[in-house]
């Protein structure tokens, strides 16, 4: 791992293998003393949310430094990231990512796909030829001393501290990181001015030790070059696609092109394998193809070799936030409207089972995630998932992951240690859940899944299929197998896609929300019936199932002892939670888990509570 590493060393903008293809021609830079501030005219230019960052971080000022800002200007820095700064047309602006690390979004004049530049702290004049040093400091500190550690922070605790033996701030014997007395901008001062002497210590100035420290803990740590994008909360996909630029789903730009990019098969194959072994899951040619997550939670799925992948091995991440969005976050983004919201709240509490459907990309996690706290607080809940990406706010939730990947058809029984979801969701109906939560279904683990249903099981999941047609097709066919019969245990399906606005704007709406009817004999068929449509036009949601749902009035209105005569009064309690929805929205709950807590309580004290 450690000779890939210097292979993987900035260098004038240039990496053996990697290439910083920047989309303009950086300004020759010598590394200015920027000891004060005051005499950089540069700095003179700046706004003043601008100067403050620049002081603290002295390499987003050198980055300004090498920016043709004659040509583009000088970029307007965003403090706060949000969802219109997506509408600018050719947006040129910073937004801080963490403490140490920004990011440049740059007008892309020739392509739809505007560029993403990370700026790092290893940009620092000097920071590339101290790394080398460094490295070599550090084997020669560790080699005598025992240490195994058992987990990654136990690794990172440990390279903290030798850096801290190794790194001499000016005349300070040890690095304190609280210290007052190091002048904050001695760090401008040139490499060539850097103080190094004959000893296994390396005399520095803390901007230098900072960028080190973040060097060392990014490449032996991290995962290298992408610990930036890794790092970005906007951030929802990173794809290599073999040779050429990284590409990014950014969640208010959309589509971009990073400007790195590997122009070398043979450093992208070593990264790779790197990944891999950090990841704990080894790739060879023999078995080319792994699916797993990195510890931040991320997804990834790389392929290996170029004679499966024609334009060289590649991978794909796919990221998720820490605290998903609510479902008035869902709302606000105009996936679905507070009606279509309070219907599902409907239908959730009262344990009706449904699947949220659509392609890849579509939201459809996203939007799980956030109708799940409509499930009833008290409620004991079990998911199931290969990739842990939902996150449940009740407190009685069990969580449970599938082990290895061997799936042996038909039985859908693991092999040797494998633990497969068919496994572990027969493992749940013996656990006595409220709600069954499925990442995804995708095989025979289906056919369980309906089985939970029929038993009194409600069940949630996603599944891939664009209509309900489609979905039928796929349940009712191998390796699932639903008996059509059967298919009326699931009682709503929510469609979702990723749609291109009149104003040519890529957005996701709910297309529609259906009701299972169950099985026509005359027709041979599945009967449905759409409750909410998307109005592509207005890109508005019409309740069309309003006066006339099988579900709220034969189903629900029934559980409820509502009289036959009175059974159109559910209506109005879907437009009353529509408006405690608005009300919450207006009042600013709108945190996944103060929602959540807000919902309970109002449950709690019986407000939800219909009266007839």
């Amino acid at each position: 791992m450690d000779s890939i590493e210097d292979k993987l060393r900035i260098e004038d903008g240039r990496v053996m293998g990697i290439y910083t293809n920047f989309p303009f021609k950086p300004n020759k830079y010598e590394g200015h003393d920027h000891s004060n501030l005051k005499t950089c005219n540069l700095y003179k230019l700046l706004p003043l949310d601008m100067k403050k960052e620049v002081e603290t971080n002295l390499h987003l000022l050198e980055y300004l430094h090498i920016l043709p800002i004659d040509t583009i200007g000088i970029p307007r820095y965003v403090s706060k990231l949000e969802s219109k700064h997506g509408d600018i047309e050719e947006p040129n602006l910073i937004y801080k990512v963490n403490d140490q690390t920004y990011v440049h979004i740059y007008p892309n004049k020739n392509d739809v796909r505007n560029f993403y530049i990370p700026i790092e702290p290893i940009l620092l004049t000097g920071v590339a030829s101290l790394i080398k040093e460094l490295e070599n400091k550090l084997v020669d500190h560790l080699t005598g001393i025992e240490f195994d550690p058992e987990n990654v922070e136990e690794k990172e605790k440990i390279l903290r501290e030798s850096l801290d033996d190794i790194c001499i701030i000016g005349n300070q014997k040890r690095v304190n990181n609280s210290s007052s007395e190091v002048d904050k901008f001695s760090a401008a001062k040139s490499f060539l001015n850097i103080n190094k002497k004959k000893d296994n210590h390396i005399h520095l100035s803390k901007e230098h030790y900072e960028a080190l420290k973040y060097s060392i803990i990014r490449d032996k740590i991290g995962v290298g070059f992408l610990d930036p994008y890794i790092h970005d909360s906007h951030i929802e996909d990173i794809t290599c696609n073999g040779l050429g630029p990284i590409f990014i789903e950014h969640k208010v730009f959309k589509g971009l092109r990073s400007v790195i990019e590997f122009n070398n098969s043979d450093i992208l194959n070593q990264y790779i394998i790197r990944l891999a072994e950090r990841i704990g899951k080894p790739i060879t040619f023999k078995n080319p193809i792994v699916d797993s997550t990195l510890p931040d939670g991320s997804r990834i799925n790389i392929v290996f070799g170029d004679d499966i992948s024609k334009n060289g091995s590649n991978f794909t991440i796919r990221k998720f936030s820490d605290i998903p969005f609510s479902i008035l976050q869902v709302i606000k983004s105009g996936t679905m409207n507070y009606m279509l919201a309070a219907y599902l709240w409907i239908l959730i509490s009262e344990g009706m089972s449904g699947f949220i459907c659509g392609e890849t990309a579509s939201g459809k996690t996203t939007t799980l995630n956030g109708i799940t706290a409509f499930i009833n607080p008290d409620s004991k809940l079990v998911s199931i998932e290969d990739t842990p990406e939902l996150q449940i706010p009740h407190k009685n939730w069990t969580r449970e992951t599938t082990r290895g990947s061997t799936r042996s058809g038909k039985t859908g029984e693991g092999s040797g240690s494998d633990v497969t979801m068919f496994d572990l969701l027969k493992a749940a109906l013996r656990q006595r859940p409220n709600y069954i939560l499925i990442g995804e279904i995708r095989g025979v683990e289906g056919n369980v899944a309906f089985q939970a249903m029929q038993t009194g099981h409600p069940v949630m999941s996603t599944f891939h299929a664009a209509t309900v047609e489609k979905l039928i097709q796929r349940l009712t066919a191998d390796p699932i197998s639903i008996p059509k019969t059967y298919i009326d245990n699931l009682n709503f399906v929510l469609i979702q896609s990723a749609v291109r606005r009149p104003d040519g704007k890529l957005v996701r709406r709910v297309i529609s929300v259906n009701e299972i009817l169950g099985f026509n004999p005359d027709k041979g068929g599945i009967s449905f019936i759409e409750a909410f449509s998307w109005d592509p036009v207005s890109d508005s949601f019409v309740f069309s199932g309003k006066g006339s749902s099988y579900l709220l009035e034969q189903k629900i209105a029934t559980r409820l002892g509502i009289p036959a005569k009175k059974k159109k009064i559910i209506y109005d309690e879907v437009e009353k939670r529509a408006k405690i929805l608005e009300k919450l929205s207006n009042e600013g709950i709108v945190g996944y888990y103060d929602f959540f807590n807000t919902v309970a309580k109002i449950t709690k004290h019986g407000i939800l509570r219909i009266q007839f």
